[in-house]
């Protein structure tokens, strides 16, 4: 049975939720990788994580289905016999005018950010729970729900939901086993769309404090933090550059 285990939602893709399993990966934990559609990308995380001598095996779920969640969870519980972090990175991020924004696009975002989040929360804190040791989950936020700017609105809603949502497992889970933490983090311009004009990249990093983009290496440090620091709880750390501080002029 591997020491330390991380459950990675959304962690297939070559996106923010691979890089933090990476992360994980180099800090010694056994993976489960977490993938709806992205199947062959999750075969090609899995082989080169496993080149890497990394215990690690993916897992195809629906999160923001309660049977398909339960189902990621024992999958993880079967072949580790615990979990140790969780980290909610699965997420959609979809573009949209206010004026063509449709109940059927707000649904989706609240499904997939919010209650995929909630359900994985719940479902693996009580796993948790029932650990001696209890457990670390990290949800991902967005810096710009303090600020948001335009064509976003049905995603800036979903994650404005999610403080509210740590805040409340913090406390539902801790109560039940005090070594049971829940935190946040709220990143900024880490890795930007594919496509995205160099233009527009320099733009976005001038308007941080710092004057750069981050990395996705930046969310899987703060996901280090937030697992390793046992006296930390119920925290939403904007991971941004300062962009929730500053205006700048984007």
């Amino acid at each position: 049975m591997a020491a330390r285990v991380a459950l990675v939602t959304g962690s297939g893709k070559r996106r923010v939720g691979n890089v933090v399993a990476d992360t994980l990966a180099e800090r010694g934990y056994a993976l489960v990788v977490h993938y709806h559609r992205s199947g062959d990308a999750a075969d090609a995380a899995v082989a080169r994580l496993r080149g890497r001598g990394t215990e690690v095996i993916a897992v195809q779920a629906d999160v923001t289905q309660e049977n398909d969640v339960r189902r990621l969870v024992r999958a993880a519980l079967e072949r580790f016999g615990r979990i140790d972090v969780l980290v909610n990175a699965a997420a959609i991020w979809n573009a949209r005018r206010l004026e063509d924004v449709t109940a059927d696009d707000v649904r989706a975002h609240f499904e997939i950010n919010t209650l995929g989040t909630f359900l994985c929360t719940q479902q693996a804190g009580l796993v948790m729970v029932g650990q001696p040791e209890g457990g670390s989950i990290i949800t991902i936020g967005e810096w710009a729900t303090e600020r948001p700017y335009p064509n976003y609105p049905a995603y800036f809603v979903s994650k404005g939901a999610i403080p509210t949502l740590t805040r409340t497992m913090a406390v539902e889970l801790g109560m039940r086993n005090p070594h049971v933490r829940v935190n946040a983090i709220l990143p900024g311009p880490v890795m930007f769309p594919e496509g995205l004009a160099a233009s527009e990249q320099d733009a976005i990093a001038r308007t941080t404090l710092v004057q750069s983009a981050g990395r996705p290496e930046v969310i899987g440090r703060a996901v280090l933090f937030f697992a390793e620091n046992e006296f930390v709880t119920g925290v939403c750390l904007p991971v941004d550059g300062g962009r929730t501080i500053y205006a700048g002029e984007h």
